[in-house]
């Protein structure tokens, strides 16, 4: 059997290729993949070649922000049955290593993830009509939701981890800084953890919309209110118990200190090289900063919120294309003041 793949070759070379599905073993399940999102990671990959100090270097399958129907399933599979949705978790922990076998399957030291360049051969993701995956990856979607918000669980799982790496919100007053794809779902994730108050913050109005859709009760233009987060919210000692940093900008980062209460917790979800910390505002105010990478059981919690419809993730999607426009959605999804998840559909 053949799929067509969506397969990044070098910087802004991206073909539509046939490749071989490959067989289905006895733990393993045949998907027929409807949707998937476009991720930052995927924009840099395109664009830039690669992330920092991961190039990509050989041919890769694109992808890992992806969802389908079961096609078929390998004589052990008891989790799903041919017809059913799934979300599919992009992870492949080894399960052998000191972090897998102390349940930090995050870190784990030989991790396959969907779509990545991190390792060679590089790791294929699921940019593709169909594709071979473990029964663990699949997680039932039901029928009430769409391919294409089952997609969201991956992006939605960073912000369920990054809520239990902060600790209880209940009753909580919570800031978000940068409203993109992550830091929208991330405040659909705070709200259902009990939050009291939630406060979002970018420089567009498209986060900022999607940011009150998915539970915000205040939203921040910081580039035509440059002066309000300082203004309203940096009396006393601060205001916020918890910060989330989703934008990976170091003077954003700097412009949680004077906010945040005492004891009060940052985490820091956005990726950058460096950063200008107030050593003496974290010291003084006996703040926690605490950094979050990707997820692991938190991925069946998010595809429950979404599956269960506790969480509306339909405000963050903005557009969706066929696979073959794929270097289009990369065009479009650059455009961060008008553009959210961008999708791709797949073969029906």
């Amino acid at each position: 059997m053949e799929t067509r793949a969506c397969v990044l070759y070098a910087q802004e070379d991206v073909r539509i290729e046939t490749r071989e599905v490959g067989e289905v073993g006895p733990q393993q399940v045949l998907v027929r993949v409807g949707a998937g999102g476009v991720c930052g990671s995927d924009i840099h990959y395109y664009w830039d070649g690669g992330i920092g100090t991961i190039r990509v270097t050989e041919p890769i399958i694109m992808g890992h922000e992806v969802a389908g129907t079961v096609e078929a399933v390998g004589e052990k599979v008891t989790r799903v049955l041919p017809g059913d949705r799934v979300a599919l978790c992009p992870s492949r922990p080894c399960g052998k290593c000191k972090f897998c076998l102390s349940g930090e399957q995050q870190h784990c030291l030989e991790m396959q993830f969907f779509g990545s360049a991190m390792r060679k051969p590089h790791t294929h993701g699921g940019f593709r009509d169909r594709m071979v995956v473990e029964e663990y990856q699949c997680e039932p979607m039901g029928d009430k939701v769409s391919l294409g918000e089952a997609a969201c669980t991956e992006p939605l799982a960073v912000g369920v981890h990054a809520v239990n790496q902060a600790g209880s919100l209940v009753g909580k007053r919570v800031l978000v800084t940068g409203a993109g794809p992550i830091g929208a779902l991330l405040i659909g994730a705070v709200r259902v953890a009990g939050a009291l108050e939630i406060v979002a913050m970018d420089i567009s109005e498209a986060p900022l919309k999607a940011a009150l859709a998915m539970g915000a009760n205040v939203a921040i233009n910081a580039a035509s209110e440059p002066e309000r987060l300082a203004a309203d919210y940096s009396a006393d000692k601060g205001y916020f118990d918890v910060v989330f940093e989703c934008t990976g900008v170091g003077a954003v980062l700097k412009q949680a200190f004077p906010v945040i209460r005492p004891r009060g917790t940052i985490v820091q979800v956005g990726v950058t090289g460096s950063a200008d910390i107030p050593i003496n505002a974290l010291v003084g105010k006996e703040i926690r900063l605490v950094g979050t990478h990707r997820f692991h059981h938190e991925y069946a919690v998010a595809a429950s919120l979404i599956r269960e419809q506790r969480i509306d993730v339909k405000p963050v999607i903005t557009r969706t294309l066929p696979m073959e426009k794929i270097a289009e959605a990369f065009e479009i999804a650059r455009d961060r003041s008008s553009q959210m998840k961008v999708q791709l559909s797949f073969a029906e």
